[in-house]
């Protein structure tokens, strides 16, 4: 049984695994790092509620402000971890301070991709990743001024949603032939390009972003310049190109990384007394038989919650069905599943009503589903997918065949 657990990070998966080890009974020295100041809070509203100023700051956290200390979770907030020495059992803090440990958890998470064309370092140039960054953007937001949002995923249309019922004039540029063409069938990318355009977001796919044009005299951005020539001026421009895993400090102290730090089903590291959870964590998935690198609450809560059991020496492996969700305007968009190698798309209900869902099969096993406005499928579609059911194509695409019944 371990004695000292260390866990380098803050956010949900942090959170999750000191929550649910303190709950079955663990009594040793417990420690979550953070590098921001601020106490354990959820990401998700900073692109929606939080943003427009209707969610209080207070109602990010994750846990009420007290609970680490009635729980005797140490924490070092606002702290960055500068080594970790898995031979030595310790990690070393950016003031020198040094935390022993039996047990580390990696759950360092990601951060924003950066955007490698020039003018990415003028003012008006925001990412959006944490309180400060959205703090910032709405700050800088105004009704009537212009906006250019690059990448459109999640982030991005979550974004411009958000930006344009403030009242902004909203532009979003992508460089894919379609919008969240990473996670949606083209059907359900379509839906949401039409939606947005029925708000008044300005979006254009095959745009590839050569530069930002800055104003020599302020030094704040006043223009997105793309490939093609087009020019879209800008009184702020947002990044939202997508995240990388923050694994340099287990890069640094040799644990096996590849897109993420690589755990086994038990989210495992390659050092036996190290794991892994949330965005920073490729784990042996059982349920698709490969390495995944998942961003979502969802999966940083459960692999929290699985890294704690077997932190207890409860083997416990992670194989649960993943499942994501996106909220734009009055759209609420639930994706269970992966839609990796599909080969067939059948759409159960009509797109036009505003509420339908997109189920994705490969050959003839469902392997994901979306849900916009369709609440009803999603418990279904877990089980069905968990059970690698094959539905029969004509019932599947009946709205009015409930999905359980489908098989």
């Amino acid at each position: 049984m371990y004695e000292r657990i260390v866990i380098a990070g803050a956010g949900q998966a942090a959170v999750q695994t000191a929550d649910t080890l303190r709950r079955r009974g663990f009594g040793g020295q417990l420690t979550v790092i953070g590098e921001e100041p601020w106490l354990p809070y959820q990401r998700p509203p900073l692109s929606k509620k939080y943003l427009a100023g209707t969610l209080e700051r207070e109602r990010l956290l994750i846990r009420p402000a007290g609970f680490f200390a009635e729980h005797k979770i140490e924490t070092h907030l606002g702290r960055r971890i500068a080594e970790i020495a898995p031979a030595q059992g310790h990690v070393r803090l950016d003031d020198a301070t040094l935390i022993p440990f039996d047990a580390l958890v990696m759950a360092t998470g990601s951060r924003p991709r950066q955007l490698t064309a020039p003018g990415g370092e003028l003012g008006g140039v925001y990412y959006l990743r944490s309180i400060a960054d959205a703090d910032a953007i709405r700050g800088a937001c105004t009704a009537g001024g212009r906006v250019v949002i690059i990448g459109g995923g999640y982030i991005g249309l979550e974004v411009a949603a958000t930006a344009r019922e403030l009242g902004m004039d909203v532009t979003v540029v992508e460089m894919a032939d379609r919008v969240m063409n990473r996670v949606t069938c083209p059907e359900v990318s379509a839906f949401y390009a039409a939606e947005h355009a029925r708000a008044g977001v300005h979006i254009h796919c095959n745009a590839q972003v050569r530069a930002l044009h800055g104003d020599a005299r302020t030094g704040r951005v006043r223009a997105v310049l793309t490939e093609d020539g087009r020019e879209f001026p800008a009184d702020l421009v947002i990044v939202g190109v997508g995240v990388v895993p923050a694994d340099e400090l287990a890069r640094a102290a040799g644990l096996d990384c590849e897109n993420g730090v690589r755990t086994d089903a038990h989210c495992r590291t390659s050092a036996a007394h190290i794991y892994a959870a949330g965005d920073c964590a490729s784990h042996l998935n059982r349920q698709y038989g490969r390495h995944l690198r998942l961003e979502s609450v969802d999966n940083a809560f459960e692999q929290g919650t699985t890294v704690a059991l077997n932190l207890l020496g409860v083997p416990t492996p992670h194989d649960k069905v993943p499942w994501f969700w996106s909220d734009q305007f009055d759209l609420k968009l639930i994706i269970i599943g992966l839609a990796m190698g599909y080969d067939e798309v059948i759409l159960r209900g009509d797109p036009a009503t505003r509420s339908f869902s997109a189920c994705y099969l490969r050959g003839g096993e469902l392997v994901a589903i979306d849900t916009i406005n369709a609440a009803k499928d999603q418990m279904a579609a877990r089980k069905l997918i968990a059970a690698h059911a094959r539905p029969d194509p004509a019932k599947l695409a009946d709205p009015a065949v409930p999905l359980k019944d489908a098989v």
